[in-house]
């Protein structure tokens, strides 16, 4: 049955998609079960973020019998963040849903997350209160990181929050403004203000497939946050040259009260290798947490894309490139 849909319509889902074939037809029941229910006008924007499986057919599939569902293809993987970048890039809706595709932040909570932005809230997100299906390792690294997070940067992001959240299209213009390239989206969000709350929810199993996240990814999405939002790294990087050089005045004092008041030393190299490596060791992570900083610098003056879009259903998708 095709649908149809308006130009300014009320809510707009954008659903990042990496190799998600086996979930896709199930979401997408349940979305639209979720939809209808709540008899608003919609779109729903698939953001096929370089799957290497059949998940760019299923969504055309959609597309065609659907008027309602639009869809982007990037050119290759960018990124989770970037993907959902792309898909506020050409959402219209008047309110923006973002959610990912592996059915784990359920679609049945979107009909709660409208009603408490109709109480005059700007950003509704979902926070998580248990996470099934998840590692002990992995929970607690990520309890850590928010906590981490919420002690050394100046913005107020909330604790054990995904990017399961729904956002008021001023938000989302708000947003598109950020030129960055090392994206933090729920950390730009907090950051722009505005009225926000949370609902708080279970975060269900992955319903089928493997994630994309990688411990590596995971790391390195947690130092895009740190980075982005903190200059902490480089007052720490700071605060251990003064220690550093303090022990080391301390030791000289030391070995010369040893050497020629106490008569009480020992001759050999292994004292100044071991000073050496130290004071070298602390040099070059100082050196590397500059560079990382220097780094971000470079990607975001460089004026390269935020993203290549290969194919696109909605007109405005290949002119998002050119940001």
């Amino acid at each position: 049955m095709t649908e149809n849909v308006t130009t300014d319509p009320d809510l707009s889902i954008v659903v990042p998609v990496y190799n998600e074939g086996n979930n896709l037809p199930k979401l997408y029941d349940r979305l639209l079960s979720v939809l209808q229910q709540m008899q608003v006008n919609y779109e729903l924007i698939f953001v096929n973020d370089g799957s290497l499986d059949d998940s760019l057919r299923f969504i055309k599939e959609l597309a065609a019998s659907n008027t309602s569902v639009n869809y982007i293809s990037l050119s290759r993987n960018f990124g989770h963040q970037v993907a959902v970048s792309a898909g506020l890039d050409v959402a219209v809706g008047k309110a923006v849903v973002v959610m990912d595709a592996d059915l784990q932040d359920p679609p049945e909570l979107i009909p709660q997350l409208y009603a408490k932005m109709q109480e005059g809230f700007e950003v509704v997100y979902g926070r998580r209160v248990y996470r099934k299906g998840e590692s002990y390792l992995k929970k607690m690294t990520a309890k850590f990181f928010y906590r981490l997070l919420s002690k050394i940067t100046h913005v107020n992001i909330p604790l054990d929050t995904g990017d399961f959240r729904i956002m008021d299209a001023k938000i989302v213009r708000v947003l598109k403004q950020m030129p960055e390239r090392n994206k933090f989206l729920r950390g730009q969000v907090a950051w722009v203000g505005f009225r926000q709350t949370w609902i708080n929810y279970t975060r269900d199993e992955r319903h089928g497939g493997a994630t994309g996240y990688t411990y590596r990814k995971m790391l390195r999405f947690a130092f895009d946050g740190i980075t982005s939002f903190s200059d902490f790294p480089l007052k720490m990087a700071s605060m251990l040259g003064f220690i550093v050089s303090g022990g080391a005045f301390i030791v000289m004092i030391y070995a010369l009260l040893a050497r020629l008041i106490f008569k009480d030393y020992v001759e050999g190299w292994a004292s100044i290798i071991l000073s050496v490596l130290f004071l070298g060791g602390v040099q070059l992570i100082c050196l590397g947490i500059a560079g990382e900083y220097l780094a971000r610098v470079f990607n975001n003056v460089q004026g390269r894309p935020l993203y290549v879009v290969d194919e696109s259903s909605k007109e405005s998708g290949t002119e998002a490139t050119e940001k």
